[in-house]
């Protein structure tokens, strides 16, 4: 608070040094993050692993442990200890017990997945009917819920505002969060789709009430290693309106709790397919809630 950050950073990393959890779990965090010291995911993960009996270090290791994010991946190793995590956490238990109904091989990937729909050619869109349970979508919403803010934008003077396109709320279930049962939705996606976990962005999540809505956009981003496709999980359809429209070619789609949209952003060449324009209509009555991941052309995660 006095402005000293060097000199307090530096004691933090002796206290780290002496083993005491709490400490290395602060020097994770800022090593995770940035600012304050370098950023450095792998030196991050690295610290939390340190801090053995710290409880958030000790979910977020096990989280690491099952994306393969900044180190290796050990599915098996990752059983191991949520059994010991959920023997003193409740949230922990409902992840294991969601774990457990799904089928899965001995690498965590999804035995089988369904076939899906063709909805359109151009753009080419199909559809994956109840490719998240039940029990999966209900989960996502309540992993969502405690983080959900207005959807912002930084204005021409530098400043946050409301994001005139997109009046949703949102949610990013990021690295440190997307735990085994996440990691193993976002591995069904990869298989469903035909690409690469590693390829794929952090699951977005996005809540409408009355009203909101996504106004037309293209999930096309220029540059490198481009957006290919777009997957939407709508995991509740207790409401009314808020179908998503292909604005181009008129086809609207309003998914049941459990579906999965795809859709191509770009065309074989790499270029904006100008077809995959499309929107989040508005919602007239209810709550609707839907996870987004986009899917890049290679590896993303770090």
């Amino acid at each position: 608070m006095a402005g000293r950050d060097q000199e307090a950073v530096q004691i933090i990393r002796e206290v780290a040094a002496s083993g005491d959890p709490e400490a290395l779990f602060m020097l994770a965090e800022m090593t995770w993050r940035g600012g304050l010291v370098p950023q450095d995911c792998h030196a991050a993960r690295k610290l939390y692993e340190a801090a053995r009996g710290h409880p958030r270090a000790e979910a977020y290791t096990t989280n690491l442990l099952a994306t393969g994010i900044a180190g290796p991946r050990d599915w098996q190793a990752v059983r191991r200890r949520l059994k010991s995590e959920a023997a003193r956490d409740p949230a922990r238990r409902r992840l294991l017990d969601l774990i457990k109904a799904m089928d899965l091989d001995d690498n965590g990937d999804p035995r089988r997945t369904p076939e899906p729909r063709t909805l359109s050619e151009t753009p080419f869109a199909i559809l994956f009917p109840k490719l998240v349970s039940e029990a999966e979508c209900r989960y996502l919403i309540d992993l969502a819920n405690p983080t959900y803010q207005p959807s912002m934008v930084y204005d021409d003077e530098h400043q946050l505002v409301r994001d005139p396109i997109r009046t949703s709320d949102g949610s990013t279930i990021h690295w440190l969060i997307e735990d085994p049962a996440v990691q193993a939705i976002n591995r069904r996606i990869a298989a469903a789709t035909g690409t690469a976990y590693d390829a794929g962005e952090t699951l977005q999540s996005l809540r409408y009430s009355p009203g909101q809505e996504y106004r037309p956009h293209f999930d096309f981003v220029p540059g490198e290693n481009q957006r290919l496709w777009t997957a939407l999980i709508y995991l509740n359809d207790d409401y009314e309106g808020g179908e998503t429209e292909f604005v181009q070619t008129g086809l609207k789609v309003r998914g049941t709790r459990g579906d999965v949209l795809v859709f191509r952003n770009a065309t074989p060449e790499g270029e904006l397919e100008p077809l995959s324009e499309h929107a989040g209509l508005p919602v007239t009555s209810g709550t609707k809630y839907l996870a987004t991941r986009w899917i890049r052309e290679k590896r993303w995660i770090p």
